[in-house]
């Protein structure tokens, strides 16, 4: 596939985030190179490519969990390049990284608490959680079980729920649907359309193309840690070239 020469302009006056020209190294190894992408407030926005191809690694850059050695990232009109990772859940952005990274030896609830340890407004904390146990009603009967006792997608349930406990504005979910049975996978992005639709920007990283072609507004091709082609999802998921390597069309 031929590198796309597009570059995508915002449908916004300050776009909720912006990344320009980022490289990331893993020691010598280039895990991206010259990656550049914007995000509108309330889109979908996913990230498809193969293993490899650096999806994780934007990520937790953008999450402050690694570090560029290039480039910049705006969010929400302000510089967050080389701001911490706790002042980035603070500002708004919340990360649901892959194999969802829970605390198996803590409760259900005491997981979804952490999500808010950077908040002090109380009552409100409790009254997200309460709307946490209503989106998904089976954490509310397991929410004093061990979090490494639950089903894979109870799992991934507590791990959204745990990042919507930090009220974000920006949620990046790393591979959502990975190792769930079909209709958990369905519920799952019920909840993640459901969650745009009341205003959450949501980056989406999935090893299953046609889902997040399927649920997003644009997406970003991702090739060797570079953005190979970009555009609107509809008009990719049509995309003969998209269809041969990603769809298996």
């Amino acid at each position: 596939m031929k590198h796309s020469d597009q570059k995508r302009q915002s449908n916004t006056e300050t776009p909720m985030l912006t990344i320009q020209n980022l490289s990331v190294h893993y020691g010598k190894i280039r895990a991206l190179s010259d990656v550049s992408l914007l995000i509108d407030a309330g889109q979908i926005v996913s990230l498809v490519g193969a293993n490899g191809a650096g999806k994780t690694t934007l990520l937790k850059t953008i999450s402050g969990l690694l570090t560029p050695t290039e480039g910049s990232l705006m969010y929400d009109g302000r510089e967050i390049t080389r701001t911490a990772s706790s002042k980035r859940v603070v500002d708004g952005i919340a990360h649901v990284p892959e194999g969802r990274g829970l605390f198996g030896i803590l409760s259900v609830e005491d997981n979804l608490l952490l999500g808010a340890y950077t908040r002090r407004d109380r009552q409100q904390v409790a009254r997200d959680l309460a709307a946490v146990y209503e989106r998904f009603p089976i954490l509310r009967e397991k929410q004093l079980e061990y979090a490494g006792t639950l089903s894979g997608g109870q799992q991934q349930m507590v791990a959204v729920g745990r990042a919507l406990m930090s009220r974000p504005t920006l949620l990046l979910l790393d591979e959502p649907s990975m190792g769930l049975a079909p209709i958990i996978v369905e519920e799952i992005f019920g909840v993640i359309r459901e969650l745009n639709a009341t205003g959450t920007t949501i980056f989406l990283v999935e090893q299953n193309a046609r889902l997040a072609l399927k649920h997003s507004h644009y997406t970003y091709v991702l090739e060797n840690g570079s953005v190979a082609t970009q555009g609107s999802s509809d008009d990719l998921l049509n995309d003969p070239s998209i269809q041969a390597a990603y769809l298996g069309g």
